[in-house]
């Protein structure tokens, strides 16, 4: 969870908390596949339509990402501080969402890679590991958006602020 700083600001998502994200959802696809294993049913197969999605997702967030970078860090154009905010919401969610995709797909697929011989096995663990690209990306795209929502340094402030710009100090 980010924690305001002194100055009111936010901090970008730790790595601790990514890495934390993807423990759980390796939790998570570790407990489904020993779940079914142990109800004697066979574990679900990995559909196209998820890491499909999750690509899709990513470049959609991606995109925003560039957007606002350019509207904010190149064009030096304000948006409105709620939709800021959205976005940098939207940013830290996809970052963690995709540590925890990425984690889970992760672990199912190397719970099948003793197995990779079948067909079953082989086509979970091809699909789980493009599952894991996408969350992979997803998670980038998030923690690039959450870049594109910092407010840039005023290069006017910073120069005012130095000491030896200070006129009373030339003439000592």
């Amino acid at each position: 969870m980010a924690e305001p700083t002194d100055d009111g600001s936010l901090k970008t998502t730790p790595p601790l908390a990514l890495a934390v994200a993807a423990l759980f959802g390796g939790l998570a696809g570790w407990l489904v596949v020993v779940g079914a294993r142990a109800l004697n049913i066979s574990p679900p197969q990995v559909p196209w339509s998820a890491p499909i999605a999750m690509i899709v997702v990513a470049v959609a967030i991606g995109l925003l990402a560039w957007q606002t970078y350019q509207r904010i860090h190149r064009r030096r154009l304000r948006i409105d501080p709620q939709r800021a905010v959205s976005f940098l919401v939207l940013g830290k969610a996809s970052a963690l969402a995709g540590a925890l995709v990425a984690g889970g797909y992760l672990a199912y697929a190397f719970m099948f890679v003793a197995q990779i011989a079948g067909d079953s096995p082989r086509e979970r663990v091809v699909r789980s590991l493009v599952a894991v690209l996408g969350g992979l990306a997803l998670g980038t795209a998030g923690l690039l958006l959450e870049r594109a929502c910092k407010v840039p340094d005023d290069p006017d402030s910073e120069s005012d602020s130095r000491p030896e710009d200070d006129p009373a100090d030339r003439d000592r």
